[in-house]
């Protein structure tokens, strides 16, 4: 499956006009100044007294618009993600549109038995690989987290398994900030020192602040250390609604704004001008189940309405999309999916994530992230548009052809049909022809799909040095754990 189409999009929608973008950022400014956030971090709180804001009580600070503003100043409108061998694949900016998996999942859909079970270090390190072959995932988390590594230095593990078994542009998660060093240690090793990685980022932090309003030490920490390397971070909220944040759709997303810009704030305080994400998983909670719905509607919605606000605020955005809440690689799976990637893409986000995500977040499956591939070259076709040239109206081909005549053979039709979304596994023949083929089910030509990539697709390796100064380095941070940190390769 290729795609042809450039990835700024030409065609695309928004859920805000501008008086809504400009009533949210004042309602969050307005939330920021009077009900103020909380920051357990000792470094951000110096930040931000000798910023002059108001600390109500220990940790409780308000914010004051004038330090929003100078913040949104100073952050760069775009940010660029390079691959391990140092191409810049990923520029977000505007309506450059780009996919990935998502991070962290306790257990896999088995693609061999079907079983549900944790996921392994081998996992993440398929998953990758997987990725690594799939041409409409640009950039990639872990999908799952490694349960076969000593707890104390799984993120690092995890990193590995990543950094292993894709060139691709890579968003990680760290346990804290001495995680997060050992990871870009890890990356500057196998890009070639650390100065090459602060000029030419090829990988993305990914914390959190705590919703509603609260900002923990451990994911300061990290939200500093990013700033201090100029290493890009996306600092999402997830506002539950009706649970962490109002139910009401604006209100839950005053929440989230509120915390992306104080994150922002402390952030730009630190160092000035360095890269800064914004982004969030906002949806809903099913009141009959109690889940944060990965498959709601909602959430698609809400994910469209920050991403305007992203455009309002001209920052990347980091958004949602591919994932599903059901069990299964089902109908159901698919129409989440479908749904989910159409509104992110049509919507203008620039980093879309949780491709591959079943069961509300909580299962991974490789099956799933195939069938968002084959929907995301879909919807790239869509944000192509209808292109307007001379050649594209093709009035003399009309005239040469003339009544009653027919394009089949014409040059015309060999220059443009490949244009045209080629799908790789939704199936186009005609009953006969399936039959004789005999390939079933959408969910066997998943799975096949799955299994031929993992049993041919190898990616670039990193070099033997490389790979030895990872091995110091999760050595050492075994050691400092009181474990030696075996974990999988």
């Amino acid at each position: 499956m290729r795609s042809n189409y450039q990835v700024q999009a030409t065609v695309g929608l928004s859920v805000l006009s501008q008086d809504q973008r400009e009533e949210l950022h004042l309602a969050a400014i307005h939330c920021l100044e009077n009900t103020g956030c909380k920051v357990d971090e000792p470094e951000a709180l110096e930040l931000l007294r000798e910023a002059g804001v108001h600390e109500v009580s220990p940790g409780h600070v308000l914010i004051p618009g004038s330090l929003v503003e100078e913040a949104l100043r100073r952050a760069p409108p775009a940010v660029t993600l390079h691959t391990r061998l140092g191409d810049p694949t990923v520029r977000l900016e505007g309506h450059r549109v780009y996919f990935g998996t998502g991070s962290d999942c306790p257990y896999i859909l088995d693609p061999d038995t079907g079983e549900r079970r944790r996921f392994t270090w081998d996992d993440v390190g398929a998953a990758m690989r997987l990725c690594d072959a799939l041409e409409n995932m640009d950039f990639v988390m872990s999908l799952g987290l490694v349960s076969d590594a000593p707890p104390a230095v799984s993120d690092r593990r995890q990193f590995e398994a990543m950094l292993l078994n894709t060139v691709k542009p890579i968003v990680f998660t760290a346990h804290d900030r001495a995680g997060m060093r050992d990871i870009m240690a890890m990356a500057a090793a196998a890009r070639g020192g650390p100065e090459v990685l602060e000029r030419e980022p090829s990988i993305c932090l990914y914390a959190e602040p705590s919703t509603p309003l609260q900002h923990t030490r451990t994911a300061v920490e990290k939200l500093l250390e990013a700033a201090d390397h100029r290493l890009p971070v996306i600092y999402t909220p997830c506002p539950i609604a009706g649970a962490t944040a109002p139910a009401s759709p604006a209100g839950c997303l005053v929440v989230g704004i509120a915390e992306n810009l104080s994150g922002l704030v402390m952030h730009q305080l630190k160092r000035p001008g360095a890269p800064f994400i914004f982004g969030g998983v906002i949806s809903i909670m099913d009141m009959r189940t109690s889940i944060l719905s990965y498959g709601a509607p909602e959430l698609s919605l809400f994910s469209a309405a920050l991403t305007d606000m992203a455009h309002y605020y001209r920052l990347p955005m980091f958004s949602t999309a591919g994932c599903s809440d059901s069990k299964l690689v089902d109908e159901q799976a698919a129409i989440e999916a479908t749904m989910s990637v159409l509104m992110a893409a049509l919507s203008g986000a620039n980093l879309i994530h949780d491709t591959g995500f079943l069961e509300a977040a909580i299962c991974g499956s490789m099956e799933m992230v195939v069938l968002s591939d084959e929907v995301i070259a879909a919807a790239k076709r869509i944000l192509g548009g209808v292109p307007m040239g001379e050649d594209d109206l093709a009035l003399d081909v009309i005239k040469e052809v003339g009544p009653g005549g027919d394009f089949l053979a014409h040059e015309h039709t060999r220059r443009h049909f490949r244009r045209n979304f080629r799908p790789r596994l939704i199936d186009r023949r005609n009953y006969e022809a399936w039959a004789k083929r005999g390939e079933g089910r959408m969910s066997d030509r998943l799975n096949a799909r799955v299994k031929e990539i993992l049993a041919e697709h190898r990616p670039e390796p990193v070099s033997a040095e490389a790979k030895r100064e990872i091995e110091t380095i999760l050595g050492r941070a075994g050691k400092a754990a009181g474990s030696q940190g075996v974990g999988g390769g």
